[in-house]
């Protein structure tokens, strides 16, 4: 299985450190995050790694060589032109999948110790588009499940927005959906490059909630595992005391 790293995006919350660098070389215990998340994927199985660059594009292009990727093969999906999001992003680098069964995804931020083993068996169990890692945590922004774990929406609890905005209307079990926070890590089947009609700079949820009523997208809860987004200031602490 191959897999991708989002690592282009600017890193606003990591300021002052990423007004010089690159969010994806922040350290926790002295290992950067991309290093931390190429390791994570070889135990695995996963060493073959596309990285998309954008914001010190060059840092990361020269951590990656000096270290020689970490033992894994990297290839770089260069974005310094423009940062594409993590939909745009992820069709840039399509040819990379070029003829392989489903694939990983995954933003650098993210450190945890989710089973992938488990998460990749689910996932060809169902055969679905797409199965995106979830907890029941709280955040602000929440995708929504049926009862069989099918994706049907998406819902900002601080401003009340639903999407699809006809939700509440044409949900028959709209009382029943579970709120589910996202954990950045998909896996994905190739064909929804041909099912994305998107261009240019685009989120994956969108793309998601595009595609929800045609195809299944699945989701795989690991919630009681351990998650952290370092992409928060306040988390790189929590980061270094429970990752050594």
């Amino acid at each position: 299985m191959k897999a991708m790293l989002f690592a282009a995006g600017l890193g606003s919350r990591l300021k002052p450190f990423t007004d010089s660098h690159p969010k994806a070389l922040a350290e926790v215990n002295g290992k950067t995050l991309l290093e931390r998340n190429i390791r994570y994927l070889q135990k695995f199985g996963i060493t073959e790694v596309i990285v998309n660059v954008h914001h010190f594009a060059d840092q990361i292009i020269e951590a990656i060589d000096k270290n020689d990727g970490w033992g894994s093969k990297i290839t770089i999906s260069d974005e310094s032109d423009a940062v594409l999001e993590t939909g745009g992003g992820l069709k840039k680098a399509a040819w990379y999948f070029e003829g392989r069964k489903e694939f990983l995804v995954m933003n650098v931020d993210i450190l945890t110790d989710l089973d992938l083993n488990e998460m990749i068996m689910q996932h060809q169990q169902e055969k679905p588009l797409a199965t995106l890692a979830v907890t029941q945590r709280k955040t602000s922004r929440y995708f929504l499940f049926g009862w069989n774990s099918h994706l049907c929406g998406w819902r900002n609890v601080q401003t009340g927005e639903e999407k699809p905005a006809d939700l509440k209307n044409n949900f028959e079990d709209y009382e029943d959906l579970k709120m589910k926070a996202f954990s950045g890590i998909h896996i994905i089947d190739p064909c929804i490059f041909s099912l994305m009609q998107q261009e240019g700079k685009f989120s994956m949820v969108e793309v998601y909630l595009d595609l929800m009523k045609k195809k299944k997208i699945n989701s795989f809860d690991h919630s009681g595992g351990i998650l952290v987004d370092v992409g928060k200031p306040e988390n790189v602490i929590k980061a270094a005391e429970l990752f050594q």
